[in-house]
């Protein structure tokens, strides 16, 4: 099975919402006459319901399950629409793939069936334990209704949503920038290495378009390996990819690699996702903020705890050695190369836009302005420079926009709240005027 089937089949298992209540109603085949199979063996005495007694109940407890699924999903796309209009359109998956919602549309789904299986096999006879088993089983669907209304309204919640975001991009850059800027340096190929590489053949994309979510990296080495050449990945992880674009570069291979053999290690989709993507969680974390930003939402408490986030993920980042997109064979031969996000390139997404959208706004001017500042006291030397140009930045944007002498002075506060905290003890860092971007 190649690489690219098993990161299809994966994503369809853990992204559908409807495999598992499909895979739930199939299992109540097997599940069915097993119990009835039981139910002949064992015949137990307890609960001893009569034949009418029975197809009441399961009568009831079909028209309440039913109630709950329809509920479920109700109320799952009352969360999609009102998630999409408050915050942004890439939280829809979220909502969609949340696990809790996909455990108890499965459950849900499973003892609905299974009492249909039941209901129609009461005849003068009752499968006293198939009864039991629905029976209690609708006390589990009853906790998962009760829990479900209480998590369908948190899944809507901005801080809900930031936070889920933030936690998962923090698992993402703690697995993909596991060394730290004080432990020895990431190995880089040499520059003479990489000018001295030979005409490439280039390998286009044939008819797959969408966006490069994922590649496999330990298969293209091995590749490389195989043929004696180095691969290079042109297209960066989160780029749309259309038709017969370019997508690798083979230097030198000893033997012809097949297109097809290269296109099966990389994964196209309709959109981005965090897979191998940690740029992509800035990305939705900034969408927030703008959309709360925005004069018809004009929610800036909202962007303040989306730049609570960001600040988490920067001063995470910041503390680490970035991927120099230059793998080796165990021989340490360059065997493949690919494109990978800098460190002004994660500071550019995190404050740039928010900073022209927030500009007018008092709360995101100072939450920046403390961001900015603890973020140069606590990181690295080499981490600075771009991030005391954006400070500049940010005071040069409240001096021209708030004229009064009040609200300038309250402008140019650091305030880990916005508006309502005390400034951090060390004092405001002064921005250096000769510092220029770097990109």
């Amino acid at each position: 099975m190649s690489w690219k089937l098993r990161h299809r089949i994966r994503a369809f298992v853990t992204n559908t919402l409807w495999f598992g209540p499909v895979l739930a109603m199939l299992s109540v085949l097997v599940v069915g006459p097993l119990l009835r199979e039981l139910d002949q063996q064992v015949k137990p005495s307890w609960p001893n319901f009569s034949p009418d007694g029975a197809r009441t109940l399961l009568g009831v407890l079909l028209a309440s399950i039913l109630t709950f699924i329809t509920f479920l999903f109700s109320s799952l796309l009352l969360v999609v629409q009102l998630a999409s209009a408050q915050l942004t359109p890439r939280v829809i998956a979220r909502a969609f793939n949340d696990r809790s919602v996909r455990i108890a549309a499965t459950v849900l789904v499973f003892f609905y069936t299974l009492s249909l299986s039941v209901l129609a096999n009461v005849k003068e006879t009752v499968p006293q334990l198939s009864m039991a088993v629905c029976a209690y089983g609708s006390l589990v669907c009853i906790g998962l209704f009760l829990y479900l209304v209480d998590r369908v309204g948190r899944l809507v919640r901005p801080v809900n949503v930031l936070t889920s975001i933030g936690r998962e991009a923090r698992l993402l850059i703690e697995l993909f920038y596991p060394t730290l800027l004080s432990e020895p340096e990431i190995r880089r190929a040499e520059a003479s290495v990489i000018e001295n590489l030979p005409t490439p053949e280039v390998v286009t994309n044939l008819n797959e378009v969408g966006v490069l979510q994922e590649f496999d990296e330990v298969g293209l080495v091995e590749l490389a390996r195989q043929h004696d050449c180095v691969i290079e990945l042109i297209p960066q992880v989160g780029d749309f990819v259309s038709v017969e674009a370019p997508l690798f570069h083979v230097y030198g291979a000893r033997t012809p690699i097949p297109a097809a053999t290269l296109l099966r290690s990389i994964a196209l989709g309709p959109q981005r996702t965090m897979e191998q993507d940690p740029l992509f969680a800035f990305r939705i974390i900034v969408d927030i903020a703008s959309k709360a930003l925005s004069p018809a939402i004009n929610d800036p408490t909202t962007a303040v705890l989306a730049l609570d986030q960001i600040h988490h993920l920067l001063r995470l980042i910041g503390s680490r050695r970035l991927d120099t997109g230059h793998e080796f064979d165990p021989s340490g031969r360059l065997r493949l190369m690919y494109r990978t996000p800098d460190w002004p390139d994660f500071v550019t997404i995190a404050v740039t836009e928010i900073r022209q959208f927030g500009r007018e706004s008092i709360q995101i001017v100072r939450r920046l302005n403390a961001m900015l500042e603890q973020l140069v006291r606590r990181l690295p030397e080499e981490r600075r420079p771009l991030l005391l140009n954006e400070l500049q930045w940010v005071q040069s944007d409240a001096r021209r926009t708030f004229v009064g002498t009040h609200d300038t002075a309250l402008a140019k506060i650091g305030d880990s709240q916005g508006l309502g905290g005390v400034p951090e003890a060390g004092g405001a860092v002064e921005p250096n005027p000769d510092v220029q971007g770097m990109k």
